[in-house]
């Protein structure tokens, strides 16, 4: 079976891979355990720094990377591709391992040593999405190498060529290939492997479907799985935010990468008091973009991955002005081809009957709703069925610590928005999925706990 890659920019096939079969998967799972115990028993400051030379060597290779991804998936490059946050992220995790992973010592007497220490699972396995690909892999792959895992990475057929990237420069700075496999595999071989138990972990990044295929596949296997299945998440506006900036950051938060972000802004809660200047400012920054090919330095806003991704916001759109919504910015502004180019769209007289308001809508639309106050905000925020990210505009940080506690979802900003710090957990509730990655906590849900009581006399 082959996998293509469709490309946004003109709908050619930009890439072709053949999956694995069920017998050539099975061998590399058995290569990869067999590699793992030597990978283990590495010094952690060996792993550390393999991994540390694969990020800079993956960050040489930027210039082809970046028209790479936009033919890929569509991000104009003009924004320069993914190297900031994927180095930062792998940064941060090597800087944090010898703390993470420290044993922790209970007893060392003459009659005792009780300690309990951090292991590897032994192989993990990514699965990684499209949006992203880069970032959201390293969140996983950085710290799993690290702490003595074997990995597999498969990443999404839309942007198949990152994992080849990522295996050629990990492996030219000495990490064993069978230590760091990039695999194409479909999604049935993928569900088999999980339920032989060939991993000793699974992360998957992907839609709430994937994710309950993810689980069921794993069911009665015992084997860990962390999932991040994506967001509906609010931003809220309060009456003594900094509008300039809440607009600026909220809507860029809303639009940017073609409103592909796992953590972007798809709903906005405004005080009554701020709501209409908001809107205003607002519908001056979209009207702003410049809709296009990706690979022109002057394009801002670019396809959407797949035409069948910019159909649902299509639809989304048409049903939410059927119900009532008013549309603000005005198709005659933006060449939109009806396939994967798409119009940005800011929606007012939103209801949460609306779909656009309910389903993840993962594209440049984004509802804006009037609120009276706190309570309000905080009622429409957790109506939801996810809960990945909250952001809240306030001079207050005490009033938003509070609101915060309230908000039922993985991560709470103030002031900003659409981004992922790699020192706090990165985790979800809700249909939002489970688990947490990088941080301290993406550490331990990398490794185990294993006890030792060891009696000296």
């Amino acid at each position: 079976m082959a996998i293509q890659c469709i490309s946004p920019i003109d709908g050619s096939v930009y890439a072709t891979r053949e999956t694995l079969s069920r017998t050539q998967a099975d061998a590399a799972v058995a290569r990869a355990r067999h590699a793992q115990s030597e990978w283990a028993a590495r010094a952690l400051s060996d792993r550390i720094a393999l991994v540390q030379a694969g990020v800079v060597a993956v960050g040489a290779m930027n210039d082809d990377i970046v028209p790479e991804i936009a033919w890929q998936m569509g991000r104009p490059v003009r924004y320069g591709g993914e190297f900031g946050g994927f180095n930062e992220r792998a940064t941060y995790m090597a800087g944090i391992a010898e703390q993470a992973l420290a044993p922790i010592e209970v007893e060392d007497s003459d009659a005792f040593r009780r300690v309990i220490k951090r292991v590897p699972h032994g192989l993990v396995l990514v699965v990684a999405p499209w949006n992203y690909p880069y970032m959201t892999a390293i969140n996983t792959v950085a710290p799993a190498l690290i702490a003595g895992n074997a990995v597999m990475l498969k990443h999404a057929s839309q942007t198949p060529l990152v994992g080849e990237r990522m295996a050629r420069a990990f492996h030219s700075v000495g990490i064993p290939e069978d230590v760091f496999q990039n695999v194409f595999l479909d999604h049935q071989t993928t569900s088999d492997l999980i339920a032989a138990r060939s991993f000793g972990f699974v992360n998957f990044t992907g839609s709430v479907s994937g994710g309950r295929a993810m689980e069921a596949a794993a069911s009665g296997t015992f084997t860990g799985i962390g999932l991040e299945l994506g967001g509906k998440d609010p931003g809220y506006v309060m009456e003594d935010a900094n509008l300039d900036a809440a607009v600026e950051t909220l809507i860029d938060g809303a639009m940017f990468n073609s409103g592909q972000c796992c953590c972007g802004i798809e709903r906005i809660y405004v005080h009554a008091s701020l709501f209409e200047t908001f809107v205003e400012k607002a519908v001056a920054i979209v009207n702003g973009y410049k809709l296009g090919n990706p690979l022109d330095p002057d394009t801002t806003l670019g396809p959407m991955a797949h035409i069948r991704f910019a159909d649902v916001v299509r639809s989304q759109t048409a049903d939410a002005i059927a119900a009532g919504a008013i549309a603000h910015i005005d198709p005659a502004r933006f060449q939109e081809d009806g396939g994967a180019y798409l119009m940005p769209q800011l929606l007012t007289n939103v209801t949460h009957d609306m779909r656009v308001m309910r389903e993840e809508s993962f594209g440049p639309v984004v509802g804006i709703m009037s609120v009276s106050d706190d309570a309000e905000a905080i009622s429409l925020m957790n109506d939801s069925d996810f809960g990945l990210t909250a952001s809240l505009w306030t001079q207050d940080a005490k009033r938003a610590e509070a609101i915060a506690d309230r908000i039922e979802t993985g991560t709470v900003f103030m002031n900003r928005a659409d981004y992922l710090d790699p020192g706090l957990c990165w985790t979800g509730c809700k249909d939002t999925g489970r688990g947490g990655g990088l941080s301290v906590i993406g550490y331990h849900n990398l490794t185990r706990p294993k006890s030792y009581h060891l009696k000296k006399a």
